[in-house]
């Protein structure tokens, strides 16, 4: 069974068609930059061009970096223009797709279901976390295998500022971090979050999954396991049509 997905993220638009049979990418994904300022409509035609390349005609499933109540409506948009709070993404993206069925979820919560049902997180108990670093930190939670929604706690103060901000992907970047300094931050913030929750599992996913080896062999004093995320940068993908399929 096919179903499309696509991931909302603040640098890139990507999406491609799922085979939920085997958790992975049917064809290879197509993505467009996300536009600047990422307003609904800029938005909404992004996923448009990404649908579009692949003629597709049957459901959708939408990740969001924010959080998404009732499957549908638009939180917090830390990363995005802030005209999308309060905005009904089901019902723009359904139109701007000519009516197809849209389903919507938080980005991290979806790249977290997918690495549950087909990755790092298969047959796991007990208190995991998936986090997804890149433009920001994404957070999903999950307890004996089900997920608690929209915790975004890449907001977590840390040093006197949202986390996200000190140890993202993209603060290595514009702060030329070396992936030493870098590890540092992303310790200090495991370590955080681990106070708060005493999770069993930290699966580390975004873009900079495809890089554990260089950085967490350096992060210590953790007493969760620590893994990278097994499909990468497509979980969010695969996630979204997961979830498109559940209720369509």
């Amino acid at each position: 069974m096919q179903i499309f997905g696509v991931d909302i993220g603040g640098s890139g638009i990507k999406g491609a068609p799922v085979d939920l049979d085997k958790g992975d990418l049917a064809e290879e994904r197509y993505k467009v930059l996300t536009p600047h300022p990422a307003t609904p409509d800029a938005v909404a035609d992004g996923v448009k061009e990404v649908v579009g390349h692949f003629g597709w005609t049957g459901p959708v499933g939408i990740t969001f970096p924010g959080v998404v109540t009732g499957g549908s409506t638009i939180r917090t948009a830390a990363n995005v223009d802030k005209a999308w709070i309060d905005t009904d993404a089901r019902a723009l993206l359904g139109e701007r797709l000519g009516g197809l069925p849209v389903t919507v979820l938080n980005d991290a919560d979806a790249a977290g279901v997918a690495e549950m049902q087909f990755g790092a997180g298969q047959g796991r108990r007990g208190t995991v976390f998936l986090l997804t670093f890149g433009t920001g930190i994404g957070s999903a939670l999950f307890v004996d295998g089900v997920l608690v929604p929209n915790t975004e706690l890449g907001h977590l103060e840390l040093n006197g500022h949202d986390a996200e901000t000190h140890a993202s992907t993209k603060a290595k970047e514009d702060h030329d971090l070396s992936w030493e300094h870098w590890a540092h931050r992303v310790q200090k913030y495991l370590a955080h979050v681990e106070m708060l929750f005493s999770p069993e599992l930290f699966i580390i996913g975004g873009g900079v999954s495809r890089k554990a080896q260089k950085f967490l062999p350096l992060i210590e004093g953790i007493k969760a396991e620590i893994v990278p995320a097994q499909l990468q940068n497509n979980a969010g993908i695969v996630g979204a049509a997961m979830r498109a399929a559940k209720f369509n």
